[in-house]
């Protein structure tokens, strides 16, 4: 069917395709112009005469994905924002743009066309008006029937999801942990195996791994001034001298698992956060070999700052988080924390999952170097410092110019041990496409046994969103995807559940579509947060504070910690996370999220004493994942991952001609895909269950074209993802050009290129697939 509309947003055309596609560049206001433009003109659109008869529920009454027949609810202060791209984006409002997908149809066939189609279409409408009426006037009695659309069913199942739930599921857990047990993370996996089975999903059951872990030693860990003798544990309290005293486990979880053990002296440089410029600075004032470095946390993932320190020749890290560069400053300068080295999984089974029989590796260190975390407070005593202001303008720490270096000795005492981790997976078993699955995640592990508000909140909030959708299953319902929830084990030892079990699921390879994140549902009181990859952008909500006062768009694709590591950079299928912080993914304070902190239980009452930031997390996570196990076609959108490109192209250093082309061909390809292939699988008169699958599998494969094979450490393979949301350009380019290697700015750039290509491939694809297709009618 054709709709030769004078202002259509795209010209279906489908000879030609073959031929070149050429885009003119565009400034970067004029593509976020073009991406943000929400609505068709659509009375106008309409005045054209003969519309073949097509008409658009106004904006306000259609449905976010194109899913009949269902509404989005409006949410209490969160409300579903407007497709900023659109599956109909009028690219012909941009000046700049030049489609070469054009097929005219003269004004004489339109006139000669247009008093049949009316004809046609009244006919038509009567005839299946005839047919319904005869349906349901014959119906069998107690013949049984799917459930007809109901608009308010998002409302129904959202509202499931209270206060109070949220109330009673937040402190079972805790109970649950107050429990003296030998293994808090079974008795936690079995606590949520009972309450999932009893709620209604399917297989329900526990998937365990035998994993090598890095524990801390029988005693903590030191740092010595050797000028001065003095002795301090990482969290700045003086060593125990004389006679032995008891250890907190504060004092022994302070500890970087995986790290080099041993003792180590050296002089102490401060390299600030470790990025090329600081790593410089150092190199020139100094020819010894035990350096230790004491660096920030923050602005770039920590394995990447020590893949940089090995390579500049340090020994040992100091390495804390500074108290300018936190959100809220109380309470944390005198603390140490604990980090993990490891970059997923079970290290003694890299890259294959820990089953009987695999062959083990005894990896008791991943680097080289000796890693501590320490205090800010520690930090400021070995840079020689006054006290913190109590009030005033914060000042970030730095060693004074005239400061003579210190010679520190570290020493760091770690074990491995092989211990067994365990999943709770369940299911909710799909009825049209159930061999598709959508994967929600969060955890039950935590790095101390009794740190009940690392992982209770998500557990909470996906508990009540198991409740609401089994409530309306036992009335009926089935999504048309599997939906599987898992809870993790070993996240903080490096995600060690998510990876074992995704390395062992083959099937995950094929049928995984998109993962849904729980891992920290509230950290803060400040505005809703999104952190979705490219491809899913258009479930982006408005973001707002708890009062509801909203301050517009907030959605980024950036790095996060947590179990949506493999999913979103090894498997490479869309992800989203939403969570209540109190700032976005900044420069600084991005990957401050490495640091467990010790536990305190009173924080969760603090940050959500009504429990409604979480309820407000479960109704817009229960949203999200609505669209994605219901929407016949999937809510994905190859032009936002064409948009992010260009934008990430435009301007760059290193972004060549060829790049940039090639990007503004992948532009159109995705362009004409979106219009003409999702637009008509969206509608139920045009909808081909076979074609839908077909398209849906391109949607769920685009991105993997973006993986590259071998990043630097630390670094997304996925490169659509940010370092944080200021990042303007790929990660891989910025490190090449930060590195000032001619041989890896063309490996990167290579890479990208590839990337780009591999993607077009994969929508020319889809088109000629459809196009060779006998059964599809022009």
């Amino acid at each position: 069917m054709f709709f030769p509309y004078k202002k259509m947003a795209y010209r279906k055309v489908r000879a030609g395709l073959s031929g070149s596609m050429h885009s003119q560049g565009l400034d970067k206001e004029e593509i976020q112009t073009a991406s943000l433009e929400l609505e068709w003109d659509m009375e106008k659109e309409l005045e054209e005469p003969c519309a073949d008869g097509f008409q658009l529920e106004p904006a306000e009454n259609r449905i976010a994905g194109g899913s009949p027949g269902v509404a989005i609810p409006e949410l209490d202060h969160i409300e579903p924002s407007v497709s900023p791209h659109g599956r109909f984006e009028r690219l012909e409002e941009d000046p700049d743009y030049v489609t070469h997908f054009t097929r005219p149809i003269s004004k004489g066939q339109r006139n000669s066309v247009c008093p049949v189609v009316r004809y046609l279409l009244v006919g038509t409408a009567l005839f299946v008006l005839g047919l319904i009426v005869g349906r349901f006037t014959r119906s069998t009695p107690g013949s049984v029937s799917a459930p007809p659309a109901d608009t308010d069913f998002y409302q129904r199942v959202l509202s499931d999801i209270t206060i109070d739930y949220l109330f009673i599921h937040s402190f079972i857990p805790r109970a649950l942990n107050s429990l003296s047990t030998e293994d808090g993370e079974l008795s936690r996996a079995l606590y949520l195996l009972r309450q999932w089975t009893e709620l209604g999903l399917t297989d329900v059951h526990l998937v365990n791994y035998s994993v090598l872990l890095s524990l801390p030693s029988s005693s903590p860990n030191t740092i010595t001034v050797k000028t001065s003798g003095q002795c301090f544990y990482p969290n700045r309290q003086p060593c125990h001298t004389g006679s032995p005293q008891p250890t907190s486990n504060n004092q022994l979880f302070s500890f970087a698992a995986y790290s080099a053990s041993g003792t180590l002296e050296g002089e102490m440089f401060d390299v600030q956060y470790g990025n090329i410029q600081d790593l410089s600075k150092a190199n020139a004032s100094t020819n010894g070999t035990n350096k230790i470095a004491l660096l920030k946390l923050g602005q770039a993932p920590l394995l990447y700052k020590l893949s940089l320190l090995v390579e500049a020749g340090f020994a040992g890290v100091l390495t804390y988080v500074d108290p300018c560069d936190l959100p809220r400053q109380e309470d944390l300068q005198s603390k140490a924390f604990s980090i993990t080295l490891n970059p997923g999984g079970d290290p003694s089974t890299p890259m294959y999952p820990s089953i009987a029989g695999s062959y083990r590796e005894l990896r008791a260190d991943l680097t080289s170097l000796l890693v501590q975390p320490i205090s800010a407070s520690l930090a400021r005593e070995l840079l020689s410092l006054p006290e913190f202001l109590k009030k005033g303008h914060c000042i970030p720490l730095a060693a004074p110019a005239t400061q003579v270096r210190k010679t520190i000795v570290l020493t760091i005492g770690t074990k491995t041990s092989y211990k067994t981790i365990h999943n709770v997976i369940g299911y909710l078993k799909g009825a049209t496409n159930p061999d598709r699955y959508v994967l929600v995640g969060g955890r039950h592990g935590s790095w101390l046994g009794d740190a009940m508000n690392e992982w209770s909140g998500g557990a909470a909030v996906m508990t009540q969103i198991i409740t609401s959708l089994t409530i309306q299953a036992r009335k009926g319902w089935q999504p048309d995807r599997t939906t599987v929830f898992c809870s993790w084990g070993g996240s903080e030892f490096g995600n060690i559940g998510s990876f074992e079990w995704g390395e062992n699921q083959v099937v995950l390879q094929s049928n995984a579509v998109a993962y849904i994140s729980l891992h920290h549902p509230v950290s803060g009181k400040g505005p809703l947060h999104s952190v979705a990859s490219p491809s899913l952008l258009q479930l982006k909500l408005l973001n707002c504070t708890r009062r509801g006062n909203c301050t517009g768009p907030n959605v980024n694709s950036v790095q996060t910690s947590g179990d949506v590591n493999f999913f979103a950079n090894h498997l490479a299928i869309p992800t989203a996370e939403f969570a209540f912080q109190e700032t976005s993914a900044g420069k600084k304070t991005s990957f401050l999220s490495e640091a467990f902190f010790p536990d305190n239980s009173s924080v969760l009452e603090t940050l959500d004493p009504s429990f409604s930031l979480h309820e407000t997390v479960a109704k817009v996570t229960g949203a999200a994942i609505l669209r994605v196990v219901s929407d016949p076609v999937l809510p994905f959108y190859p032009l936002d991952i064409a948009l992010e490109i260009q934008n990430k192209l435009k301007g760059g250093e290193l972004s060549s001609e060829e790049l940039l082309q090639k990007a503004a061909s992948l532009r159109e390809s995705t362009a004409f895909f979106q219009s003409e292939m999702m637009r008509p699988a969206n509608d139920p008169k045009e909808r081909d269950p076979s074609h839908v699958r077909m398209l849906n599998d391109v949607l769920r494969d685009l991105e993997r074209s973006f993986t590259v094979p071998q990043p630097p450490p630390g670094l997304y393979r996925n490169i659509l993802y940010n370092l944080n949301v200021h990042a303007t350009e790929f990660s891989i380019l910025k490190d090449a050009q930060d590195m000032q290697r001619q041989d890896k700015m063309n490996q990167s750039l290579s890479q990208v290129l590839n990337a780009i290509n591999s993607a077009e491939r994969l929508i020319r694809s889809g088109l000629e697939l459809f196009e060779n297709d006998p059964t599809q009618t022009n």
